[in-house]
């Protein structure tokens, strides 16, 4: 029995021998704008992602109608003959085992005839840099890759750094803009890649060019260049960033990458490599990191340097600098330098600051953001080149003196910068003039490199090879997406979650236990509570029996506004862990939050149970009597926290407005004194208002109720919502209710001119 492929392409051969096509639809007599070109081929795009394909059909014909690129109708027709004839096949009832590769290749064909027509229809007119630059080299000298293989050879054997430099950027320029490559220009790729004999900057370049082509435009004989690359050498820089490259692939293009069993099966045999899950896990870790990169910058720009300058007066005035001539000053530190910083909340954020560059974090991005206006940056593929000292834009060797050669040493070993921050400190130095040049150069090698060098010890040890050098390639990619003066010619991967645990091509790599407890920690102690509750819920459907876990859904979720689902989880990992003061008092919480003081009441009297002298527990204790209206017993406890720790004054408004609620008029006027002369609030004005009311000092009362209304920026009506809030407790506190009024027009009185 014939297969349906054959029965297929029979008919077809049949039918297309005495076919004649007719162009049904209407040309457009206008030209197509950029904008109506993307907006189709995203609708394209989007069928074609939600496997709509009589949607996606349609669509493309009207792009090719509507463009008059009838050079692809041919193609067209073919896959939509193809797809009408296994439809009908299927329909009758007819299986056959190449149905599914039929389906997948027919609509990987489309999804590659999308990118075609688009591209096509976009080279001639549109102003991005790509297109730009893919006109470019349609009028340059052609040359083969081969031809550039050669080239790189001859210039590295010549040590021709300049020719070199200027092949490196062309081959960039040519894999970037290229189109679908062939099996030939792939193998010719791929011995450059592969060619130790080369710089490795050579590999290097080749993978970031393929990277930024894949983002253009899905290119299986591409990928496959980058599966080749991470078959190289264990601890090489091309092999890492060919890992991080094909990550970012498969990432943008989880939708296709299952029509391809190529991909799939080339997966398979990287993963049963010695070290591929450490190294999947360790550039997933990168990417949650750079996360953070923005944060840190608002931290560093917002409240570190400030502080630095507001506290650089006080250590003047403390140490008087003024006074000290440079033969008073030895080389042992001041001591009293730790006191000023331990008095500001500098020092604190400045040991913080240096946990997160321990940890990999970026904390030079806010540092080098204005320093990539130099001529270097303007070439695209400079962006991503890794920091090489004889680097032809440094100057030529021969005439560097010691103390630059030293620098530039130094640099390509600092570990803590990425490449891109590397060349613009250099370009920096470079800037300044000679004189000053070259006392910063002697500096930089006596004070830095010996912290270089033993930074780099210390982080080599402690995160490895692997850590630093993938971090150093997310900053670079970082820098270029954020800071490249035509970034917006490209999508910033770095918007899109990167939650590579839940793309299906990696799930059989990373679905196991410990690697899903690993993302979900780190995105538990960066607050990406939404993500590392997805992970938790993932691993609670089959680890139900603990209550650590379940412990952190209900953190998670609370963190995330879900007050209910989170009590839930708590009182889950409470059935299994009774003991657990921090899950006792989370729930009590929660009923507290809920509005439900009397279940929070039990909780908390449980965890007092446990911890009798927590004051923090008893002051809640006394919170809940107050919300059940038990106000003696409410102050009862607020009493216990003011004689336990009458160096805070916590206790003082609890115990104030009880007084007033138990008639206590007297008592609460005190507190309220006490608390006017501590940094009062508006409520407290409100309140002590209210305690002179009822202890019919109105005079006082409306004092009081002004200097609230001054501390709503003398908003009335805001401060009467307030005071409207509190009418019950004045009636119950014996103010008749025909006062309330009255009360007001005078307040409102005593604010007019």
């Amino acid at each position: 029995m014939q297969s349906l492929f054959h029965k297929i392409q029979l008919l077809k051969i049949g039918i297309l021998g005495q076919k004649r096509y007719f162009w049904h639809t209407i040309c457009l007599s206008y030209t197509m704008t950029l904008q109506e070109i993307n907006q189709a081929y995203n609708r394209i795009i989007g069928s074609l992602d939600n496997k709509e394909l009589k949607n996606a059909f349609d669509s493309l014909q009207s792009l090719i109608s509507g463009s008059r690129e009838y050079t692809f109708q041919y193609q067209l027709n073919e896959l939509q003959d193809t797809y009408k004839y296994m439809l009908r096949y299927r329909m009758d009832g007819i299986k056959d085992p190449m149905q599914e590769q039929i389906y997948h290749t027919l609509h990987a064909s489309l999804y590659e005839l999308s990118d075609q027509l688009k591209h096509k229809l976009s080279v001639l007119e549109s102003p991005l840099v790509f297109y730009s630059e893919r006109r470019n080299m349609q009028v340059m000298p052609k040359m083969s890759y081969h031809e550039f293989h050669q080239l790189l050879t001859t210039h590295t054997d010549t040590e021709n750094e300049v020719g070199y430099e200027a092949a490196l950027a062309l081959l960039f320029n040519k894999i970037w803009v290229s189109g679908l490559l062939t099996t030939e220009e792939g193998a010719a790729i791929k011995k450059i890649i592969e060619d130790s004999l080369l710089p490795f900057s050579a590999g290097c370049q080749v993978v970031s060019a393929l990277l930024l082509a894949l983002q253009i435009s899905f290119d299986k004989e591409k990928l496959m260049l980058l599966f080749d690359a991470t078959g190289l050498s264990a601890e090489g820089e091309v092999r890492i960033r060919a890992f991080i490259a094909l990550l970012l692939t498969l990432y943008i293009y989880r939708k296709r990458t299952s029509l391809y069993p190529r991909i799939e099966n080339r997966l398979a045999a990287i993963a049963e490599e010695p070290g591929f899950k450490k190294v999947m896990l360790t550039i997933i870790l990168r990417f949650i990191l750079a996360r953070d990169t923005e944060k840190i910058t608002r931290k560093l720009q917002d409240e570190i340097i400030p502080e630095m300058i507001k506290l650089n007066p006080k250590i003047t005035r403390k140490m008087n600098l003024n006074d000290f001539t440079p033969e008073q000053l030895g080389d042992e530190m001041n001591p009293d330098w730790q006191d000023i910083f331990a008095d500001s909340s500098l020092g604190k954020k400045m040991e913080e600051f240096g946990e997160l560059q321990q940890e990999g974090a970026d904390v030079m991005h806010s540092t080098f953001i204005h320093l990539k206006n130099f001529p270097f940056f303007r070439e695209l593929s400079n962006w991503f080149l890794p920091f090489i000292p004889k680097y032809s834009s440094f100057g030529n060797g021969n005439k560097q003196d010691k103390s630059e050669k030293e620098t530039l040493d130094t640099l390509a070993t600092a570990t803590f910068m990425c490449n891109s921050d590397k060349y613009s400190l250099y370009f920096s130095l470079m800037k300044m003039p000679e004189a000053a040049r070259k006392m910063m150069f002697g500096q930089f090698n006596s004070q830095v490199s010996e912290m270089i060098l033993q930074h780099k010890e210390e982080l080599i040890s402690k995160r490895g090879k692997l850590e630093t050098v993938s971090g150093q390639y997310v900053q670079d990619l970082y820098r270029f997406f954020k800071l490249y003066q035509k970034r917006l010619d490209f999508e910033d991967i770095f918007l899109s979650p990167l939650d590579f645990h839940n793309l299906p091509i990696l799930r059989p790599y990373l679905s196991d236990e410990e690697s899903l407890t690993t993302i979900a920690e780190y995105y538990l102690r960066k607050n990406y509570f939404e993500d590392a509750l997805t992970i938790y819920n993932q691993l609670a459907t089959t680890k139900k029996d603990s209550d650590i876990l379940f412990q952190k859904i209900g953190y998670c979720k609370q963190m995330l506004g879900d007050t209910g689902g989170a009590l839930d989880a708590y009182l889950h990992a409470a059935l299994l862990n009774s003991e657990s003061k921090w899950v006792i008092r989370r729930i009590a919480g929660c009923y507290r939050t809920l509005k439900q003081p009397k279940e929070a009441l039990a909780y908390y009297r449980r965890y007092e149970a446990l911890s009798p002298d927590n004051l923090s527990v008893q002051i809640s204790i006394g919170h809940c009597h107050l919300e059940l209206k038990e106000y003696s017993e409410a102050l009862k406890y607020y009493f216990k926290v003011e004689y336990l720790d009458n160096k805070s004054h916590k206790a003082w408004r609890p115990i104030a407005w009880c007084s007033f609620l138990t008639e206590k008029y007297n008592q609460a006027h005190n507190y309220y004194l006490k608390i006017m002369a501590n940094d009062p609030a508006m409520q407290d004005y409100l309140n002590a208002g209210h305690t002179e009311w009822a202890l019919q000092n109105r005079k006082g009362a409306i004092g009081h109720y002004l200097q609230a209304i001054r501390m709503e920026n003398e908003d009335f009506n805001k401060f009467k919502d307030h005071f409207m809030q509190d009418v019950p407790d004045l009636i119950a506190a014996g103010i008749e209710e025909e006062e309330v009024p009255l009360m007001l027009d005078q307040l409102h009185y005593a604010l007019s001119p």
